[in-house]
């Protein structure tokens, strides 16, 4: 259903980083720098078809996370979801809400991990039991 989902930051450099060591815990081994005709600085990472980005506001504005906004990286264990939130914290990121692990509600039993960013974004980890 998604093609990318681009997130705006301050700091590119530092966001970059930040996210080479949190999505290498999925897979996702390289990111690509971008420059467009005006100057604006963007970092790709492409991964099983879906595109990941990180761009500096275009309007020249400051970056600023979304109320409500959650983005779920699928993780393929319990553990990978574990995995992936301690090397958000690790890099810099901040643990929010309950510790990772399985929740149950009524789409049965998820493993769940939830941080933010050096910017703010909320991010979570994800893995379904089948």
């Amino acid at each position: 259903m998604f093609n990318h989902i681009m997130i705006g930051t301050n700091d590119i450099d530092k966001a970059k980083a930040f996210y080479e060591k949190v999505l290498k815990v999925v897979g996702c081994e390289m990111a690509i720098d971008n420059t467009d005709a005006k100057g604006n600085k963007r970092v790709f990472f492409m991964h099983n078809g879906g595109t990941f980005c990180l761009t500096q506001p275009i309007d020249g504005e400051a970056a600023t996370c979304a109320n409500g906004m959650t983005i779920g990286f699928k993780c393929d264990s319990g553990e990978q979801v574990k995995e992936l939130h301690d090397a958000a914290i690790a890099a810099g990121g901040t643990s929010i809400e309950d510790p990772p692990g399985p929740r149950q509600n009524t789409m049965g039993t998820m493993h769940l991990s939830y941080f933010r960013d050096l910017d703010g974004h909320k991010i979570c980890g994800i893995h379904r039991e089948a």
